[in-house]
């Protein structure tokens, strides 16, 4: 009896009960969106599956201790990079990208597993104690080790994990204690290159504002000179970054900015899966009773656009319970990043919060037409193997921190 009471006082509910409610709609949504479909049919069953096997790793994970993590932080970090290299020689090509390696009938996406490899790297380079990202060396070192998965997985190219991971740094930065400087430094060229998709007008109003900065910081000509022609250099980038996008991810930008502009190509999926949300209205249509899902006007609903079956089905208010569930995990994610007084603990909560709700935001964009289609799944909802046990793995690790710290979070 006292065993079960010191289990029960380790797991942190607030984590773990809406998890528990984001895979039952997950699971409601994948069986009704592959039903009627002979091809996917299968899916459903090959989801529970998936998530039995996460469901071990998850256990695994919540009974490591965190000084484990750190110890094989540096080999998986290697060995994620590897297996991107893998992707690129004998990988196979899936929507445009080669990002799935086949093992005979089991088949994983490196890319995927290499957010975690990421994340428990970079949380153990930065709570280092003589890591100080506000010196030049130390920064420029922090952007290797994140460029070089970058390129990689650019290469495949996977645009939306190349997003995440880019945000992943971003973030890191932040939570290392980067001053505001040298932040803008890391994040003007890049943002330039991004405002430059909007056309010439929004490029010059991005140079406009750097400079703007510019002079706000009150660095010297030199350095202020080298920053300005390092934007500038972003710009000219623009080409080439365009060339590097395959020609359907380039339509999914264009199509991003007017879906309408090509409403039987590029721009289907969105504006059918607006379609679809907006005629779920208050309480939705009804398990395994929406058109637009029953109908198939979505291909491959259950992975980047299963979020349009919840809300045709469910309705406004099943949509309101999916985004309340997020909002909890995030919110909790958050007080234990703040709180865990071990760095690297608390750098790894930061990651798995921010993996977490970039991926829930950028996928309900997608679906309402707020962002671009670049192939971001909704974590514990859209079907994947790969995917589902990374998140499994990432809340294990969070579990395992609250388990050893929950006296103070």
């Amino acid at each position: 009896m006292k065993i079960k009471e010191n289990l029960i006082d380790k797991i942190d509910y607030w984590l773990i009960l809406p998890v528990i409610g984001l895979v039952i709609f997950g699971l409601l949504s994948l069986k009704s969106s592959t039903s009627e479909n002979l091809l996917a049919s299968g899916n459903f069953n090959k989801q529970v599956v998936f998530i039995i096997i996460s469901l071990v790793v998850f256990f695994i994970f919540a009974f490591i201790p965190s000084r484990l993590f750190r110890l094989f932080s540096i080999p998986f970090y290697v060995i994620s990079l590897l297996s991107l290299v893998l992707v690129l020689i004998l990988g196979r090509t899936v929507s445009g990208a080669k990002s799935w390696i086949d093992f005979g009938l089991i088949g994983f996406q490196p890319a995927e597993l290499s957010k975690l490899a990421y994340v428990l790297f970079m949380s153990f380079w930065l709570s280092k104690k003589n890591v100080d990202i506000n010196q030049p060396k130390y920064l420029a070192i922090t952007t290797l080790f994140s460029i070089i998965p970058i390129f990689l997985i650019l290469a495949e190219p996977d645009l939306g994990t190349v997003i995440i991971y880019s945000i992943l740094f971003i973030g890191y930065l932040f939570w290392a204690g980067i001053n505001i400087f040298g932040l803008f430094v890391i994040i003007s060229p890049p943002l330039i290159l991004f405002i430059s998709f909007f056309g010439t007008f929004a490029m010059m109003i991005g140079l406009i504002l750097i400079i703007i900065a510019l002079f706000y910081f009150r660095k010297d000509v030199f350095v202020s000179l080298s920053i300005f022609i390092s934007n500038i250099a972003g710009i000219l980038l623009f080409e080439f970054a365009i060339k590097l996008l395959r020609p359907h991810q380039q339509q999914r930008i264009l199509t991003f900015l007017n879906p309408a502009a090509d409403p039987l190509g590029s721009g289907y999926n969105a504006l059918q899966a607006q379609i679809a949300i907006g005629s779920g209205g208050l309480f939705g249509r009804g398990f395994m009773e929406g058109t637009q899902t029953q109908l198939r006007f979505i291909p491959e609903q259950w992975t980047d656009f299963i979020f349009s079956v919840i809300g045709e089905e469910f309705g406004f208010l099943g949509s309101i319970i999916v985004v309340i569930l997020f909002a909890i995990i995030f919110f909790r994610l958050l007080t234990l990043a703040q709180k865990l007084k071990n760095r690297f603990e608390s750098f790894v909560t930061l990651g798995v919060l921010l993996t977490l709700f970039f991926h829930f935001l950028i996928n309900i964009g997608m679906n309402i037409g707020l962002a671009p289609i670049i192939g971001i799944p909704l974590p514990f909802i859209s079907y994947g193997g790969t995917a589902f046990l990374t998140y499994s793995a990432m809340m294990g690790l969070i579990i395992s921190f609250y388990r050893t710290n929950n006296e103070h979070v």
